[in-house]
């Protein structure tokens, strides 16, 4: 069996053997059939035009964390990969693409156009799946799907049917927010508002037949060409009498009314509104009141139309604003311009200003879907963390508004509805018709718009299982056990599948929501590719490794706490990782000369071998031995506690300190001797138990460091087929592990360890030159731990004797530490700095005496007392009285020295 393990660690050695052996084999394809409980968890779809960004790094690296140990665990696991076919995004890149070649899309025709979109997906959409597969998700990559496959277009088209059916899918003709780039419609949540300093320009409007004027204030001049009125408040006193009368519209020759409406707010501006019903929402509900015409000024690009007049046709909105203000001020008619800080929307993937425009659309009533999905959340049948996006979720759905489901698009899923030419007749069909439903005619046009992205991202837990039809994978893995995604699409998608899923199923789509974090810079911003702040995650874990990339992201994932992520911190997860593969190398290289004279690997490690640790010399267990097994066992129920809990950072933080701290630093420096002892059975016994909890080990950090772990688990004997780590079992904390008498006795051992390097340090002793020091206890149980534990103390805190006694240790001569169990000295060997010494101390007596003051006021506070639980009493007195004893030997070794 090959047992080369190279010098260094080097992750791209690795990482690419087994991405592609978790790929290609079928180790993660699920099996309805097979036993154990069902874990399923769906990946949020990414967009096919899409990259690996450090935040699908973030939720990919959580996802497959618990995928992983759930499969560990003995569960029936389905983790369903997927892309999303991405609207709008889509087709602008290939809209782009083409406008490179010289090529305008709109002249190739709908139907060519999709067909190159689809040649682009093809051969260059597979970018993200790629990535994902070289960064070890461990997908069924066999259930891949897509959301705009013959497949789910057909759950498309069932779903749209049937609201319509039910009349919750309607067409109306709205104000809507219309993306002069992306040439289409946007809801609500897909503008972004953002203060811009701006101006309020004051036009004068003269009434008609009189000298007046009538003053506005606008912040967009360029609409006023359609302009259907002017409103003043009919309380007003100011205007009372121009109510009914009629003004000159400047720059054109159109004279419009002046009409009373409570709208107006009499204190804004000059309390005079130019009413626009085509080009502003409230404008349009006031011409709605009182039958205003309506007059769009604009194309579909944000240019100005013929209804501006020829000077202005064809120019931008915004040149067009310039000049109208330029010629405002010609004719005398603009009084002031003052600066003015107002809201803009903006399209969230163009960036550009949103044009408030009047519009015909689909829309789904979302009252009747949210009630049932409120209600889901607030009885506990979907759980959301942390608790304030819960609460965010629960207003945001009792204060829904409908859906705005068409968009102006050509990539997408066509809205299955056909106009009857000749009648006007609308027909929904789940099936393309030959006729119409009505009248029958041929003559039929289909609607020429598309679906909202999300509407097919909505249906995605169920309509990847195989729905409408009862499929096996259906049936066995739906409702999916929990979705992580991030809390910026809570209500783009999140909330929609909730209402879908549970409105078509009867069921939730998830029992709970995991909405992790965003990943931030140093300064504190959302990273960003467009404005040069975001880290490139796939070149990142090239230069550090994908399991450095993935514990760093899962030790910083606490919930609710955004992740700031810097190369320093991405080296430490190397590190750990250097300092996992270096301590395999030891084992291995040690074990090399061991098998020379004592029995091999095999007999050492073999699976059965490691289930019975830990192993006893005699009739027990070796000191350091029972500790290790007693930590393995305390943080192998912290770990799935945490992971239950989707606390990934206290799972990481666990394992490192388990693996560095007491693996590497403390076990293996303590048994080295006894690794090559002349005692052969308990040289025998120190490797049993070294390699079964290495192997534990290796089993816990899997689902955080896959690469790593998997290559290790190979080079141990492992049962016959045995194919990965992956499908071992993940440790459970054994009864027979656990040892609250070791853990006690041997951080006694660490504490004595500690305080005296602590004491060198200090003391600037030159750190291989053995030195005595002399340990002075009451408690014979100390003296006589440390008695029998001699030689490793002497070994690791590099000392050439201990004495060991009850009496008081001099206080001269030597640098003394004191805790309220033990006193410990170390001579000096040159002559000794009074002044330094004495300010430690002093600092030491110092933070001693605030702790003690703090818990005395506390425990002098009868209201604390009568509500502290007596455990926490207790403890807090103990620890007081042990802290009082260490002041007071403190103040005396003070003494000692005169100060």
């Amino acid at each position: 069996m090959a047992r080369e393990i190279a010098k260094a660690y080097d992750p791209q050695l690795i990482e690419g053997k087994w991405a592609e052996f978790w790929a290609n084999g079928d180790l993660f394809k699920a099996d309805p059939a097979a036993p154990g409980p069902a874990f399923c968890i769906v990946i949020p779809p990414p967009n096919v035009t899409g990259s690996l960004h450090i935040g699908h790094m973030l939720d990919h690296t959580q996802i497959d964390i618990l995928t992983r140990w759930h499969r560990m665990r003995g569960f029936n696991t389905l983790y369903l990969p997927g892309t999303d076919h991405a609207g709008i995004s889509t087709q602008r890149v290939v809209v782009r693409q083409l406008a490179e070649q010289g090529i305008n899309y709109r002249d190739l025709g709908r139907e060519e156009f999709v067909k190159r979109v689809w040649k682009w997906k093809e051969e260059s959409g597979g970018t993200i799946q790629r990535q994902m597969r070289q960064i070890g998700e461990s997908c069924d990559w066999s259930r891949e799907k897509f959301t705009l496959s013959p497949e789910l277009s057909r759950v498309v088209r069932e779903v749209f049917v049937r609201l319509y059916e039910e009349n919750l899918i309607y067409r109306a003709n709205r104000m809507m927010n219309w993306c002069p780039v992306c040439l289409t419609v946007l809801s609500d949540l897909e503008v972004l508002h953002e203060e811009r300093p701006g101006h309020l320009w004051h036009i004068k409007y003269p009434v008609a037949g009189t000298n007046q004027f009538l003053v506005v204030a606008t912040t967009r001049p360029e609409t006023m060409f359609g302009d259907t009125a002017v409103a003043v408040n009919p309380e007003d006193e100011r205007y009372q009498g121009l109510i009914g009368k009629k003004v000159r519209l400047p720059l054109t020759d159109r004279e419009i009314p002046v009409i009373g409406d409570s709208y107006v707010d009499k204190e804004f501006g000059t309390g005079v509104l130019k009413i626009t019903p085509a080009h502003d929402p409230n404008d349009f509900e006031v011409g709605k009141r009182h039958d205003l015409p309506v007059i769009d000024v604009m194309t579909d690009d944000g240019h100005m139309n013929s209804n501006a007049g020829a000077a202005y046709a064809g120019m931008d909105r915004f040149a067009a604003r310039k000049k109208a203000v330029a010629e405002l001020q010609e004719q005398g008619l603009l009084e002031k311009i003052v600066d003015h800080t107002h809201a803009i929307g903006l399209c969230e993937r163009s960036k550009t200003v949103v044009e408030p425009r009047i519009s015909t659309q689909w829309f789904c009533a979302m009252k009747t879907l949210a009630e049932p999905a409120l209600a889901a959340v607030e009885r506990g049948d979907i759980q959301i963390i942390p608790e304030n996006r819960r609460q965010e979720y629960l207003f945001w759905m009792r204060n829904i508004r409908d859906w705005t489901l068409s968009r102006q698009l050509w990539w997408g899923h066509r809205i299955p509805a056909w106009y009857c030419e000749e009648n006007g007749h609308v027909t929904v069909s789940r099936e393309d018709p030959s006729a119409c439903a009505t009248c029958g005619s041929k003559k039929l046009q289909q609607d020429p718009d598309v679906l909202d992205t999300w509407f097919s991202s909505g249906l995605w837990p169920f309509s990847t299982l195989g729905w409408p039809e009862e499929t096996a994978d259906f049936k066995r893995y739906y409702p999916t056990n929990v979705l992580i995604t991030g809390y910026d699409i809570l209500f783009f998608w999140v909330a929609r599948m909730a209402m879908l899923g549970i409105h078509f199923t009867g069921q939730v789509p998830f029992r709970a929501v995991y909405l992790h974090s965003l990943v931030r810079t140093g300064s504190g911003e959302k990273m960003s590719k467009s404005k040069g702040t975001g880290l490139d995650p796939v070149a990142l874990n090239q230069q550090y490794g994908t399991d450095a990339m993935r514990f760093c992201l899962a030790s910083m994932a606490a919930p609710g706490t955004d992740i700031v992520l810097s190369e320093d911190r991405l080296l430490g997860a190397r590190s750990f990782a250097n300092k996992i593969w270096n301590a395999a190398r030891f084992l291995f290289v040690n074990l090399e000369k061991y098998e020379q004279t004592g029995p091999s690997l095999e007999k050492l490690a073999s699976p059965e071998v490691r289930a019975g640790a830990p192993y006893c010399v005699g009739e027990k267990v070796p000191l350091a031995d029972a500790w290790l097994f007693a930590r393995l066992a305390e943080t192998t129920e912290a770990v799935n506690k945490a992971l239950e809990t989707y606390y990934f950072h206290e799972a990481a933080q666990q394992i490192y300190q388990f693996f560095w701290g007491d693996f590497c630093d403390w076990y293996i420096e303590w048994v080295k001797p006894e690794l090559q002892s002349p005692s052969a059975e308990r040289a025998e016994v120190a490797w049993k138990n070294l390699f079964a909890a290495f192997d534990a080990a290796l089993r816990l950090l899997h689902p955080i460091m896959p690469f790593l772990t998997e290559e290790l688990w190979h080079q141990l004997p492992q049962k016959a087929g045995a194919r990965s780590i992956a499908l071992d079992s993940y440790p459970a904390a054994a009864q027979r592990w656990k040892n609250a008498d070791a853990l006690r006795e041997f951080a006694f051992l660490q504490d004595v360890i500690k305080t005296l390097r602590e004491v060198r340090a200090q003391m600037k002793l030159d750190p291989k030159k053995k030195v005595k020091a002399e340990f002075s206890s009451a408690e014979p149980l100390l003296r006589s731990s440390l008695s029998a534990n001699i030689d490793a103390v002497s070994r690791l805190a590099i000392l050439s004797e201990l004495a060991i006694s009850a009496d008081r240790l001099p206080q001269s001569g030597g640098s003394v530490r004191s805790t309220a169990q033990f006193d410990l000295r170390i001579e000096y060997t040159d002559v000794v700095d009074v002044a330094g010494e004495s300010v430690r101390l002093k600092k030491e007596i110092e933070g001693l005496a605030k702790a003690i003051q703090s818990k005395e006021k506390q425990l002098s506070n009868e209201t604390f007392r009568s509500r502290a639980p007596e455990k926490i009493i207790k403890e807090m007195e103990a620890s007081l009285a042990e802290q009082k004893i260490e002041q007071g030997k403190l103040q005396d070794r003070l003494s000692q020295l005169g100060s």
